[in-house]
């Protein structure tokens, strides 16, 4: 099962993708190193929640917090 992070990093890539961008594109479009996207997108374990939000924000992504074996929708898993 794949880590909150790795599922981060998946969605980042997945969303960059689809909108056409390379990583050293969007990494200038959130103003985060190249270094640090890349490791994001492999689903790094520890990473600093100012630049996460950035890559977010360029990619009209938002991060949502949930109480635990719920879904969206707020029904018991």
């Amino acid at each position: 099962m794949p880590s909150p992070l790795e599922n981060i990093g998946q969605a980042v890539r997945t969303a960059r993708k689809g909108m056409g961008l390379t990583q050293p594109e969007l990494a200038a479009a959130a103003g985060v190193g190249l270094r640090f996207l890349v490791e994001l997108e492999r689903g790094k374990p520890t990473v600093r929640l100012d630049r996460l939000l950035a890559v977010l924000n360029a990619l009209g992504l938002e991060l949502q917090v949930a109480p635990r074996g719920r879904s969206q929708s707020g029904h018991a898993r």
